[in-house]
Formats: C-alpha cells, structure tokens, sequence
C-alpha cells in the first residue's frame, strides 16, 4: 500500500491540530448528506453520535471566543484531538488500514496541535482573540469540509 493513500487521514489530522472536534463534525455532516467513507465508521451511523458530533463541533466554535477558553494543549484538548483524529483518520484510510489511518491522523494532530497554537497566539497579540479565532475557524472549517468532501464519495443506496 502506498503512502499516499492515507493522505486523507493526515489531512484531518491537522484539521483536529486545530479543532478537535471538526473531524468529527465534518464526517458527521458527510453521513447526513448520504457520503460514505472508505474505512469503517460505525460510531457516526448511530444517530445520537452523528448530530452529537454536530453539537460539539459548534460548540467548539462558539467556546473558543471565550476569554476563559484553554489552550488546545491542555490535557482535555490533547485527548479529544486523538479521539477525534483518530476516529476521523480511520474513517478516511482505506479498507482494512483504518488502524494506520488513525495512528498516522494522531501523529499529524499532536505535534501541529503546539505548532498552530504558537501562530494562533501571535496573531490574537495582533488581531485579538475573536478575529483571530473566527479567521482560524473559516480556514479550518473549509479544510475539513474539503478533505471529508474528496475523501468520501456518495451512497449507492
């Protein structure tokens, strides 16, 4: 298998470097719009999962602006990340591979998780939290979209 067929699965894991829970969000809106992944998803076909997912992703969003928000560094952060890059990099690996899938969405997550908190940081000095966040959530959004939109194809249900 060549590397290049998990570059899905890198992809969303630097989409989950700086929104742990848009993998999950964007896979989820990918399984209500009729779009299946190549590696198995289970947990997103169960409904209380998928629109969970969508809540969570939102709320993300919205509790970044918040002056009280943490780092996405924090033990809490970092764990969601590999959860959700994880779960998201499975999804998108191919058939069988879903476990490197994961483990190569959590190795792009971790590490560029400290590296887009160092930019972030030094555009808030510049543009201040609510712009600089609103800025980092439209790029990463569309990332996220993009990937799971290529990554998947529609159901032939």
């Amino acid at each position: 298998m060549k590397i290049t067929a998990f570059v899905y699965s890198a992809l969303i894991g630097v989409v989950a470097s700086c929104r742990s829970m848009t993998p999950m969000a964007t896979l989820a809106a990918a399984r209500i719009a009729g779009r299946d992944t190549s590696g198995r998803l289970l947990l997103l076909d169960r409904p209380l999962f998928k629109f969970g997912a969508l809540a969570m992703g939102i709320g993300e969003i919205f509790g970044d602006k918040m002056k009280s928000a943490p780092d996405r560094t924090v033990f809490l952060g970092m764990s969601a990340r590999v959860a959700s890059a994880g779960i998201a990099g499975a999804a998108l690996a191919p058939r069988g591979e879903e476990k490197t899938g994961a483990a190569i969405a959590v190795s792009a997550a971790v590490p560029l998780a400290y590296a887009t908190l160092a930019v972030r940081k030094k555009a808030m000095t510049r543009m201040g939290q609510t712009r600089s966040g609103l800025i980092e959530d439209t790029l990463i959004v569309a990332i996220g979209a993009a990937v799971v939109f290529f990554a998947t194809r529609p159901n032939r249900m």
